[in-house]
């Protein structure tokens, strides 16, 4: 909740009867002027620059979002399993306690005829009741129609004959220093305005879980304008805002960021085609390019992703992708970093086909490669016992972060582990995802089984619902 706060001076002095006598004598110099002091709407006959036309041409398709819904409370030492058998809990704990909550954020309608809106995952996270508002003070219950959390980009419907929707833009064509208006809901307050220009672009690293290829803004965004619209002069959409450096007591340092439409365009389109996102899946493993790195493979310059591993029958293979080889870009746009390769392939559909700029023994060459569905390279489920014998008991599937209902990064899900089982007595619970194997990031089943043979003590990393948990295993 937010405050405004006044300044006032409470010391009694004589300061206030000087300070009266000033205004008297400033508004009886004021009486003595012309009557035209006010700033005119005109000057040489021509109308002073203003944003109000465009505002008010967009305002209608920009609605506030009310959302109630709970989410479950655990006792976190209900996951220690030292507590559970100190106190003679089950193993597998109980469900916790529901709260109820409370927020708000905001939305774009982009197709009026069906009633789609777009807004972002986690302002509907959790949500049981969305209601929104538009700026007329109509109120209409709205539904959710499909969300990624990888993307941060949910799509929701309403019913109603009178909507306005804003026109897209092609955010590619968006060049640093454009103006920009961000128009939304912060703290509450109503269809705010305000204005900046475009900061930076394709920036990423704010989540290393999610699929980034942010504008960066300094129109002002707080808190509230999660969901909401960053247009261009033309009354166009260029992207959905999500995020902003905070200050460390939350408020706006103008720094902020939004999604790029064509990216909110696509997920959109998979959500409303499949009810979800259906990643592409490349099949490689791959570390960032050091200096150390380039210079040892003759590299002009330290980027790209260095592939260390490529899945058995994966579409990198397929493509003839080899290890060792550094990928520099993906259908022409530039490869820098290994995160960057990850949010390029991860905003493409299953089937695509994507160019491939490699360089290799110091060759630039290009392959074509056609992803693949996520979880369908090599092993796709199984019995864990069949990878070491210490896992017996537990049932895995390959896993990525598109599925509804998980959280978490690409990986391996556990789908059942047996009471009393070698995989139970170690710690291993029913929705664990295994993301690394002694500190080696691994994908798939393949991967993982790779990790595994071979090696001698066995260490995992899993993510355990909001936690990052470590699992000795051998």
């Amino acid at each position: 909740m937010s405050t405004v706060q006044t300044a006032c001076r409470s010391r009694p002095t004589r300061q206030p009867l000087l300070l009266i006598a000033l205004a008297i004598a400033g508004a009886t110099a004021l009486a003595s002027q012309p009557a035209a002091a006010a700033l005119p709407l005109e000057v040489s006959g021509e109308r002073l620059p203003s944003l109000a036309p465009v505002i008010e041409e967009v305002s209608p398709a920009v609605v506030n979002i009310a959302v109630r819904g709970s989410v479950e409370v655990r006792n976190p030492f209900m996951d220690d399993p030292f507590f559970r058998r100190f106190f003679g809990m089950p193993e597998q704990g109980g469900p916790g306690q529901r709260r109820r909550f409370q927020s708000a954020g905001s939305g774009v309608i982009v197709d009026a005829e069906r009633g789609y809106l777009l807004t972002n995952h986690h302002v509907i996270q959790n949500a049981e009741e969305i209601t929104i508002t538009l700026v007329d003070g109509r109120e209409l219950t709205a539904e959710v129609v499909g969300s990624d959390r990888g993307s941060d980009i949910a799509v929701l419907r309403v019913e109603s004959n009178d909507l306005k929707a804003l026109p897209l833009a092609d955010s590619d064509e968006s060049r640093v220093g454009d103006f920009v208006v961000a128009i939304g809901n912060p703290f509450g307050l109503a269809h705010t305005v305000t204005s900046g220009i475009v900061s930076a672009l394709g920036r990423s690293g704010l989540n290393p879980e999610g699929y980034e290829d942010f504008i960066q803004t300094d129109a002002s965004i707080n808190p509230g304008n999660s969901g909401g619209a960053l247009i261009n002069l033309r009354g166009e959409l260029i992207g959905i805002n999500t995020a902003i450096f905070a200050a460390r007591g939350g408020g706006n340092i103008g720094i902020g960021f939004a999604i790029p439409v064509n990216m909110a365009r696509a997920i959109m389109d998979q959500i409303l085609e499949f009810g979800e996102v259906r990643r592409g899946l490349l099949g490689v493993n791959i570390f960032p390019v050091t200096q150390s790195t380039a210079e040892a493979y003759g590299l002009d310059e330290a980027r790209g992703a260095l592939v260390v591993q490529v899945s058995p029958g994966s579409a990198a293979e397929q493509a003839g992708v080899q290890i060792d080889d550094i990928i520099v870009s993906v259908d022409d746009r530039r490869v820098d970093d290994p995160n960057q390769l990850r949010n390029l392939i991860g905003l493409k559909r299953v089937g695509e086909r994507v160019r491939l700029g490699v360089m290799r023994d110091g060759q630039r060459i290009n392959l074509d490669a056609t992803l693949q569905e996520a979880g369908t390279v090599a092993l796709e489920s199984g019995d864990a016992g069949s990878i070491d014998p210490a896992l017996e008991g537990a049932q895995f599937s390959n896993y990525t972060s598109a599925r509804p209902n998980y959280i978490g990064q690409d990986g391996v899900l556990v789908t059942e582990v047996t009471d009393g089982s070698p995989a139970a007595q170690r710690g291993l619970r029913n929705g664990d995802i295994i993301l690394a194997v002694n500190r080696n990031r691994v994908r798939n089943l393949a991967e993982l089984q790779a990790a595994v043979e071979g090696s001698g003590a066995v260490i995992l990393r899993v993510r355990r619902g909001n936690q990052n948990l470590l699992v000795p295993i051998r």
